[in-house]
Parts: structure tokens; C-alpha cells; sequence
């Protein structure tokens, strides 16, 4: 069964996956000394909202638990690890990137214990740790097990600047591919590529009665060694020991055809045909495959979205239909959807409400037969209580995150003038409007909060507001809310507060909105091949 988890990954490695169970790991880790890997939701209206999504919140300081980390590599059976990350220590000292790497190296461990040994693990970077990392993996999977260094240029122009330039731009990103033994799985073959007009023109430069070709070898190349069995006479040639590429058979049905000449110097050669041509095939050097743009169709609001080709190459190339593919920083899901829309077995795991909701909406809208499980996230009343009980903060995220609103200032603690979210919408003129969202986990709520949350619409000039609830309302709440009276637009009204309970929103109740809302990110596009999935 497909799974996705809300949590740490680390705990979730731990507890949840079992050894040698997985065949392809892909991890794009964020890591950035001076910024946060977030979301910002964009207002209907164009303009950036108050809002600011904390999709995962660059966090890697050196305090306890980066030490406790650190002490888990270093005591552990990886001494290969613990050799290189104690010699990382004595030369960068306590600092982010100290952090970052002390507690990537426990993940990476994790990550090798689940591997399957046929396996094999690509992690996704910039140039800021790139190196760094690769010497951890070194540590952890071995040197032997090292396969490639996959550079992804991500953009063909550079981005030009205001300033004078004191570096060369930056347009790639590094992933490192590594393997669990040299019994990895790995079909280049699946991943080659067509050629454009351009190449075609340039790749077939002569032309006979049955159309464009180029010339191809039909004899070995000394470097191929010696073929005693491709050694033959035909047409009164006979090559050296190397021999022919092909048959007797095979170089007698081209003569046939009439794709096979001798040159003027007496050497054998092929037409090579545009039908026989079998693509190209990808080294190590990514070009051909474009980071998205603001205004691509597949972009869905998030920042960090890896473009769907990338991740079917990955797993196209190291993994076979019903294997097990892992994301432990799944983000947005691009890693899970190409796993489902090749007919892979996944795992998807992250750390906020917020990526998970997404990822299930994601799914949702591109697959019409999906199924999974979902850990870690309330499933009914009474894990959103033990959930509000246990972190209320936490338990806010989850219930805004689920109705498809955005925490109020990414979700962080503090003053919140009232408001715990926002939900954007247009009315039928097509204007920019919100719903502020307000969440009660505690179990005493009165009416007095409504009234609050009426105030607080009144301040803020909000469309609608939205009260958020565990328990259900009492009469003077639902009496409160109604005197806000109603919304209308284009002929539409609906309630201006309204009172949803954890259980109408598991029960998928969502609040009534004019015409649909419009909050930072698209609709997936429907996947048009529905294929028969192994799920």
C-alpha cells in the first residue's frame, strides 16, 4: 500500500520502514545559511499575501539535538561516517552547516539500512553543501558505491542583474546517485531521447531514394577487441580481427534493403535510418530538461517544485513497475507522482500539514483510482483531539491546512491580532477577496469568540469569516454567528461566519465559498492515461 507520513523523518525511518525494503530513494533536502525553504501563497489579486507558508523551515542550528545527532554518528557502526564527520567538526566548527550535516549523516544511515541491495539513492542538492554531502555519502554507502555526480542545468539564460556581477551565474544543481552494492538496478535504455528538428536536419545530412540517412560503422573499432565469431567474407571483404558489428545475416538483410554501401576506399558502412535510430542517450549532463517557470502549466505555487520529467527519469532509470520508491522530504509530491504514474510502489514523508494536504490534493486531481494511507494526521475525532490536546499549535496548522487556507505568518507562534489563517476567493466581478480563519482546539468555546472573530472581519475588512472548531458550537455560537448575516455576489449568498467542527471537515465538508476559492496553489492537471497501477 502507498503511504504518506506527517512527521520527522528520522522517527518515521525508525519506526515505520523496515530493513532492506525499499528500492529507490530520491531526497531533495533544503538547506540555505541564510533563508527559508517556504511557500509564499500569492492573493487572487497577484500581489503577495500576509501570508507566508513555512513549507519547511530552515532550522539546522547547532543546539542539542544537532549534538545528539552527531553522537549517534560518531558511536555508531559507521566508522567510515564517524571518521568523516568528526574531521567535518574540527574543520567548520559548531555552526548551520555543521548542523545540516550532522543530522543529514543520521538520516543517510537510516536511508542505507532501508535500502534494498539492489537499491539505489539520489540526493538532490545545490552548490552550497553539494560537496560536503558527497563526502558523507562516501562515509555511509561507501566510495565503491559512488555511480555518478548528475549535473541538472536548470536554466539555458542566464538571469541577468542590475549589478555588476562579481561570480558567474548559477543555473545547475548537483544529485548525487549512489548505490547500496554493484547490484543496483539501472536501464538507460528507458531514458534516452528523441532528437529535435534541428538534430535531425544535422544528424541525417545525406539522402538516397528512400529518404534521409547517415553514415554508420559496420566493422568493430580496435578498442573493441577482438570478435573471432564477427570475422567473416562478404562481397569480397573480410575484416581484421575485430571483425563486423553485426551477422552475416544482419549486414546481408541491410544489403538487401539497400542501407549498406562501400565506400570509395573499399570500406563497408550503413545507412542509418531515422526509423532505426534508438535516441539518444543521457551521460551526465542534464540540459534538456527546464526548471519551472512561474507560468508553467505544471507549476502548482511551490517554490522548490522539481519538474515531473526529472523525477520519471530517476525512477524510469533505477527502479522496475512494482518497486518501492521513498521521498523523505516529499515537499510538494513531484517524487510521488511520477513513482504513481509509472506504476511504483511509494513512501512519502515530510515534516508540515501543510505539504501533506497538498500532496493528497495533488493526487487526488491527477489519478482517479489512487489509494493510500496516511500516518501521522488526524483520521477522525478522536485522534484531531488527542492531536489538540497534545499540541494545539499543531492541531491550528493541521485543521487550516486541511480546508485549504494558509496559517497566519507561516504558522508561527505569537501575536496573531485574532487570526489564525486566511482563505482568498473572487467574487463575480472576479475582485480579489478573504475569509480569515479562526481555530479553537480548547474544549470551553462561547460565543464570545464569535463575536470576536465578527470583530475582528469588521477590522480587517474581510468577505467571510471562518470559525474553526474541535467541539460542536453552542446555540448562542450558532445565534452569534448568524447575526453576521450573509454574503452576496452575483446572486450567491452564503453565511458571512461560519462554524465547521474537526468532524464536518474530516467528514470533507468545505466551507461555503463563492465560487470556488483561490489560494497559492493550481489544480493539478489530470494524468489523461489512467494505466493499470500496482498499488
Amino acid at each position: 500500500m502507498n503511504k504518506l507520513f506527517y512527521g520527522d523523518n528520522l522517527s518515521v525511518l525508525r519506526e515505520s520502514i523496515a530493513n532492506e525494503s525499499v528500492d529507490l530513494i530520491y531526497l531533495d533536502p533544503p538547506f540555505n545559511s541564510n533563508a527559508s525553504y517556504n511557500v509564499l501563497f500569492k492573493a487572487p489579486s497577484g500581489e503577495g499575501s500576509q501570508a507566508q507558508i513555512e513549507a519547511f523551515e530552515d532550522s539546522w542550528h547547532w543546539n542539542e539535538s544537532a549534538e545528539r545527532a552527531f553522537d549517534e554518528v560518531v558511536t555508531g557502526p559507521h566508522s567510515d561516517a564517524s571518521i568523516m564527520l568528526k574531521a567535518m567538526r574540527s574543520a567548520l566548527g559548531e555552526n548551520d552547516m555543521m548542523a545540516y550535516l550532522a543530522m543529514m549523516a543520521v538520516r543517510l544511515i537510516e536511508l542505507h539500512r532501508v535500502l534494498k541491495r539492489t537499491g539505489a539513492l539520489y540526493l538532490h542538492c545545490d552548490p552550497t553543501a553539494s560537496h560536503y554531502l558527497k563526502i558523507i555519502l562516501d562515509g555511509v554507502f561507501g566510495t565503491q558505491n559512488y555511480i555518478n555526480e548528475i549535473i541538472w542545468r536548470r536554466y539555458t539564460r542566464p538571469k541577468g542583474s542590475q549589478f555588476k556581477a562579481r561570480s558567474f551565474g548559477t543555473s545547475t544543481d548537483t544529485i548525487l546517485f549512489y548505490s547500496k552494492t554493484d547490484e543496483y538496478s539501472f536501464n538507460l535504455d528507458r531514458i534516452k531521447t528523441s532528437l529535435d528538428d534541428d538534430e535531425i536536419k544535422k544528424r541525417y545530412n545525406l539522402t538516397d531514394k528512400n529518404g534521409p540517412y547517415y553514415s554508420g560503422p559496420l566493422l568493430r573499432s580496435a578498442a573493441m577487441g577482438d570478435r573471432p565469431n564477427l570475422v567473416y567474407e562478404y562481397k569480397g571483404f573480410t575484416p581484421g580481427p575485430e571483425g563486423w558489428r553485426m551477422t552475416k545475416e544482419k549486414v546481408a538483410a541491410l544489403d538487401a534493403a539497400g542501407d549498406m554501401f562501400f565506400t570509395s576506399s573499399g570500406i563497408p558502412r550503413r545507412k542509418v535510418r531515422m526509423g532505426d535510430d534508438p535516441g539518444t542517450t543521457i551521460d551526465n549532463l542534464w540540459t534538456n530538461i527546464e526548471a519551472l517557470g512561474a507560468h508553467a502549466a505544471e507549476r502548482l505555487g511551490y517554490p522548490t517544485q522539481k519538474p515531473l520529467a526529472l523525477l520519471e527519469r530517476i525512477v524510469s532509470a533505477s527502479s522496475n513497475e512494482g518497486d518501492l520508491v521513498l521521498d523523505p522530504f516529499c515537499g510538494c509530491g513531484t517524487t510521488i507522482h511520477a513513482a504513481h504514474k509509472l506504476n511504483r510502489k511509494w513512501i512519502g514523508i515530510d515534516i508540515t500539514h501543510l505539504a501533506i494536504a497538498l500532496i493528497e490534493r495533488r493526487l487526488k486531481e491527477a489519478f482517479s483510482d489512487i489509494t493510500y494511507e496516511v500516518h501521522g494526521v488526524p483520521k477522525d475525532v478522536a485522534g484531531a483531539r488527542d492531536l489538540a490536546e497534545r499540541d494545539k499549535h499543531e492541531f491550528q496548522k493541521w485543521i487550516t491546512a486541511t480546508i485549504g487556507a494558509q496559517p497566519y505568518k507561516g504558522g508561527k507562534k505569537g501575536m496573531d491580532r485574532g487570526i489564525d489563517g486566511y482563505l482568498h476567493f473572487r467574487d463575480v466581478d472576479k475582485k480579489p477577496q478573504f475569509a480569515i480563519v479562526s481555530v479553537k482546539g480548547g474544549e470551553n468555546i462561547t460565543s464570545g469568540m464569535v463575536r470576536d472573530l465578527k470583530g475582528t472581519m469588521d477590522r480587517e475588512k474581510a468577505a467571510l469569516g471562518l470559525f474553526l472548531t474541535l467541539n460542536e458550537p453552542t446555540r448562542e455560537m450558532e445565534k452569534e454567528a448568524a447575526s453576521a448575516g450573509l454574503y452576496e455576489t452575483g446572486g450567491m449568498k452564503v453565511p458571512r461566519l461560519q462554524i465547521l467542527t474537526a468532524a464536518q471537515i474530516l467528514d470533507n465538508r468545505s466551507p461555503q465559498v463563492p465560487f470556488g476559492f483561490t489560494e497559492g496553489f493550481k489544480k493539478a492537471a489530470r494524468e489523461e492515461k489512467d494505466q493499470d497501477r500496482l498499488l
